[in-house]
This record gives structure tokens, sequence and C-alpha cells, in this order.
């Protein structure tokens, strides 16, 4: 593979400082990613998600030569584990999964999982739960720190998405939690908990000089966020988009569009290359200015 074909150009100047660090320092880089729609393809059965069948071997290939590598997923920190074969895998000692957006986590080094108690709202939404969605076809997704409702497997999956949003946001607000909409699914979860909270924690904890996210769906929205503070702030970073149909907001505002988890696991092999072979002259981005 020609990593010099295959990696793409950001389509921004903050992106190209930031592809620029990551490639010239990639000890002081953290690669950070969603699960579902990024590393695995969307499925019908969220129960059936798994990582796209590239996805270890380019991690394992790409995880050595930085300071981390993050999976940042609204799923159990185990959950993510499983699905995505992390664990025992040579070459992925540097990964951690933060799970239920942060709350969370789990290290390939000791192999386990450390997490708060669940909001005491989780325990009554899902009491309530199935009476409010008889008859709609939906499927419930019990995460233990949050319950996600899928709409996707119904007969009209967007028609149901929009009909069950309002009666699910008031259950929500009525037990001290937040709806979270994505990619026909409706997340019942405690605030304060999102992706962009977890990545900006963890981007601190590690002290990197860069930070790539790639995501699919809204709930990547506040780490595309969180980026860009940490960019304003002098941090570089890249925001990559693992495009779909379904959703335009975060293509919009990335750095670099691929085709799904195939694009984004040939973005992985590429970047893994490419430090191999050096970053390359005229690649230092000190002399551009941080955005």
């Amino acid at each position: 593979m020609d990593s010099h074909k295959d990696l793409p150009t950001p389509t921004t100047q903050p992106g190209r400082d930031g592809l620029a660090a990551l490639l010239a320092r990639p000890s002081r880089a953290l690669i950070a990613l969603d699960f579902d729609g990024t590393l695995a393809p969307i499925v019908p059965d969220p129960e059936q998600a798994r990582a796209h069948p590239d996805a270890l071997p380019a991690l394992a290939a790409l995880a050595p030569k930085v300071a981390a590598v993050a999976v940042v997923t609204g799923r159990p920190a185990d959950v993510a584990v499983r699905y995505g074969g992390f664990g025992g895998v040579p070459g992925l000692e540097h990964l951690v999964v933060l799970g239920h957006y942060g709350a969370e986590r789990w290290d390939a080094v000791s192999g386990k999982v450390t997490a708060p108690d669940p909001h005491p709202g989780i325990a009554a939404v899902r009491a309530e739960l199935p009476a409010l969605l008889e008859g709609h076809g939906t499927w419930i997704e019990d995460k233990g720190h949050a319950v996600a409702v899928h709409t996707r497997r119904a007969a009209d999956p967007q028609g149901t998405f929009d009909a069950l949003r309002a009666p699910l946001t008031d259950l929500a607000t009525r037990n001290g939690l937040i709806v979270e909409p994505g990619r026909m699914v409706l997340e019942l979860r405690p605030p304060g908990m999102d992706k962009g909270v977890a990545l900006s924690r963890y981007v601190r904890e590690l002290g990197v000089e860069s930070v790539l996210y790639a995501g699919d769906d809204l709930g990547d929205l506040p780490a595309y966020a969180a980026v860009e503070a940490l960019r304003s702030d002098g941090t570089f970073g890249v925001l990559v988009c693992s495009g779909s149909e379904e959703v335009t907001e975060l293509s919009q505002r990335a750095d670099v569009v691929v085709d799904g988890p195939e694009g984004v696991v040939r973005l992985l092999r590429a970047i893994a290359d490419q430090v191999d072979r050096g970053p390359g002259p005229g690649s230092d981005p000190s002399s551009s200015a941080r955005n």
C-alpha cells in the first residue's frame, strides 16, 4: 500500500496542522474513535455489532506508535471490548475503552473495568419503558448506566423515532435524565455524560500534543466540540467523519470524511504506514498558526 496515496489531505488548515503534528510526534498523539458506525458497521440488531474485520490489525499496527488509542462509546465498556475483540490482542497495550461516555473505563493492561453506581433514574425508566413502547416494534438496549430505544427494526423507523421522541423526553425529564438522539435510536441517560467530556478529560490526563477523533453520529458532536475547544487552547486536532447518508452534521464540520468503518480502517493503516516512513519534509506544523 502506498501510504502517501491513501492518506487523505484534511480540507481545513487546523486539520492539516493536526495531522502534521500527529505524524511528526506520534508518541504525543491520542487516537480516539467511536465504536458503532466508526469501527463497527451499523446493523439492525445492536447486539450483533462487531468491529470491522480489519480494525484490530489496523489498531494493533498503530497503537504502539502513539501515546494511546481510546474507544469512546455510549456502550458499556465490557460490551465494547467483547464486540470489538480488544482483549488480549498483542499491540493493543495502549488501548483504553471509555464506556458510557466516559463513566466507565477499561484498559488493556489490567483488563478490568472501573465504573460508578448507575443513576437512580435509570431503574425508574427501565420499569416504565415496556408499557410506553408497546406496539411500536422497537427494541430496548439496557446499557446499565443508560437505556436506548432502537427504532430501526420498526415498520416505519423514522416515523416511530419521531413519534417517540416527545414521550421519551418527558419520561427522561421526570427521572432526571436526558434524551440523546442518534441513528434510529433514542438514548435516555444522565446529564453531564457525553463524549466531549470524556475526551477532554482523557486528553488532559495524558497531556498529549495532538488528538484525532473519528465518529459518525450525533452523539459524537460533543467530541467534535471538545477537539475544536482544544485547538483553540493550543492542542492540535483532526476531526474525522465516518460518513453516512443518515447523518450530515459531522461531515459538515469534519476535516476528513471517509467511507464508513472501512474508510476508518484504511485511514488508521495509512497513518501507521506514514509514521513508519517518517513525516517527510515540510510537515512540521509549528510554523502554522494553531486554530
